[in-house]
């Protein structure tokens, strides 16, 4: 079985790297379209039908790019299609999402102090919150609601606090923003693979046929295409924050969530201006500043008490863990190479959270977290970084024993 804990792990390394480069590829043709998009320019020489033009210098070349709006008269042979970075962004993003949270729902995704449901009832309470996420959006932009854009944008932001605020009494922390950062994603790319693509192809299927487009599939896909453009950072930001407690796992961790897309719209706004050329708008980096002061605040507020009561018994299960005949001498050694920074109060110079949220100073805490102690400071030697606590090897077999006889045990 231990085995199988090794080869899951790089199994979730590789989806992490898959999802990574895919989702370069879509931010990275994203955000090129977009600022082409804004900085085309209306010359009087343009052909009929052309909206603008822009001439661009990359890698020791010129190239002449021109926009129509609805397309030439004549379709040329050969036309590119950008949707498959979306597509398999969404589907690597959503195998990470598998192998983590729902190959590790007890760990990473269930919070039993929050709400305590099975693994089963977790599950299918987040794929229904991404799928009818979805649906509740398209049916606001589909809307009257969707012919006021800045009103749309303005409900949807609303309800994209109440999400994460919802999240947040759903699952852990950590699970929270992911899912949060999830529920966008999935907006993002539902909106390339169900609105934009089939509107182009459409278009693409009215001009093979000598009829002439209708503009409305075109306002329709542009319109999503701009949610995308002020939802990308935000989701970049709640894909990242799993490394770092202060952001998910503080007592105001859905205000900070919310004040996060504030900021993905008020960086957005500069870039799309300058793209624009209609100036350098200064205010905005003036607000996201404020904004970000105001979620390093908030992070750091103690918090507020909400009634829980510490969890000191070991749940059944991560029991195997601590009655393993390894476990008290294992016990002994974390609690003098590891709690220093382990802890609700971590000891070690610099730290204001525990890294990753991760507390070892109880039986629960350590056996709830044996397969990460396991692959960080038993098969590796990433914990502690640069060995400050001075771990031996024979402690480091020593953990390694630990979990393999406790995951033999509990296949016998």
């Amino acid at each position: 079985m231990y085995e199988y804990v090794i080869a899951w792990e790089w199994l979730a390394f590789a989806a992490r790297w898959f999802h990574v480069i895919t989702a370069i590829a879509w931010i990275g043709s994203s955000f090129y379209f977009i600022a082409l998009d804004l900085g085309l320019m209306k010359r009087p020489h343009l052909p009929p039908g052309a909206y603008g033009e822009e001439w661009q210098v990359h890698g020791g070349g010129f190239y002449h790019i021109q926009k129509y709006l609805v397309a030439p008269a004549t379709m040329p042979e050969h036309l590119t299609w950008f949707k498959y970075e979306s597509y398999f962004t969404w589907l690597s993003g959503f195998l990470m999402l598998c192998i983590v949270y729902y190959g590790g729902a007890n760990l990473f995704l269930i919070d039993r102090h929050v709400l305590d449901v099975s693994v089963p009832v977790a599950i299918l309470i987040s794929l229904a919150s991404l799928a009818g996420g979805w649906v509740v959006y398209d049916l606001l932009c589909k809307s009257p609601l969707g012919n006021n854009t800045w009103g749309l944008m303005a409900v949807l932001y609303v309800v994209l606090v109440f999400m994460a605020w919802g999240y947040t009494h759903l699952f852990t922390g950590r699970a929270a923003f992911l899912h949060l950062g999830a529920f966008t994603a999935t907006i993002m790319s539902a909106n390339v693979f169900m609105i934009i693509i089939p509107n182009q192809k459409i278009v693409v299927a009215d001009l093979i046929a000598g009829r002439t487009p209708d503009p409305e599939y075109g306002r329709i896909a542009k319109q999503r295409s701009l949610h995308n453009n002020y939802l990308t950072l935000p989701v970049i930001f709640f894909m990242l924050s799993n490394h770092y407690p202060l952001a998910f796992g503080t007592a105001y961790n859905w205000i900070i969530a919310a004040l996060v897309f504030l900021m993905g719209v008020t960086i957005r706004h500069w870039f799309n201006t300058i793209h624009a050329r209609k100036g350098r708008p200064t205010w905005t980096w003036i607000v996201t500043f404020v904004l970000f002061i105001l979620i390093i605040w908030l992070s750091t507020v103690p918090k507020v008490l909400t009634g829980e009561k510490e969890a000191n018994a070991v749940a059944p299960a991560f029991q195997q863990f601590a009655s393993d005949a390894h476990f008290p001498a294992v016990k002994q050694m974390i609690s003098t190479r590891c709690s220093m920074c382990h802890a609700a109060e971590p000891a070690f110079e610099g730290l204001a959270r525990p890294p990753k949220d991760v507390m070892l100073e109880n039986d629960a805490e350590i056996a709830m977290h044996a397969r990460e102690i396991y692959i960080q400071a038993g098969r590796s030697h990433a914990m502690p970084p640069g060995n400050v606590t001075d771990v031996t090897p024979e402690e480091r077999n020593l953990l390694v024993a630990w979990f393999e006889s406790s995951v033999g045990e509990k296949n016998q």
